[in-house]
């Protein structure tokens, strides 16, 4: 892993780019994602809805401003969606906003297939964007339950 990473290293230092080494992997029991508030009437970043947000933004969390107000955070969970799920709700009920994606914007990009990895996020993604945007179009819990019922999901 260290060839790797030097290897890496190296290839964008010869190409001129700056080279961010990858964080140190998270303790076990959490998860690293980010959330972003992608309402079309957001504001950005410094909208007064999320001053509160900004200012005591959840445990692990850590505001950031990616053209529109996002969360890195780094949250316990038993899974990936359990750690998203907590937080989301914790920033409704505490903020009144809704986070409604995790800031992925290529979700056709499939490359991962563990259960708390990339493909998780990216399932999360979908999830939070189709409920918030069905909502947008009048949709309603439901709607929704009864769209999911019709897969047969188990």
């Amino acid at each position: 892993m260290r060839t790797r990473r030097r290897f890496k290293r190296r290839l964008y230092e010869d190409a001129g780019w700056d080279y961010t080494p990858p964080p140190p992997p998270v303790p076990p029991g959490y998860h690293r994602f980010a959330l972003v508030d992608e309402a079309f009437d957001g504001g950005g970043f410094d909208a007064a809805r999320y001053a509160r947000l900004r200012e005591r933004p959840p445990a692990g969390c850590e505001p950031v401003d990616w053209g529109c107000f996002a969360l890195k955070c780094e949250r316990p969970g038993v899974t990936l969606w359990e750690a998203v799920a907590d937080t989301v709700s914790e920033v409704r009920r505490d903020h009144g906003v809704l986070m409604s994606g995790l800031g992925i914007e290529k979700v056709h990009e499939w490359f991962d297939a563990t259960k708390n990895g990339y493909g998780a996020e990216i399932a999360a993604q979908l999830v939070l964007m189709g409920v918030y945007r069905a909502a947008l179009l009048g949709y309603g819990r439901s709607d929704l339950i009864r769209l999911l019922d019709a897969t047969g999901v188990q």
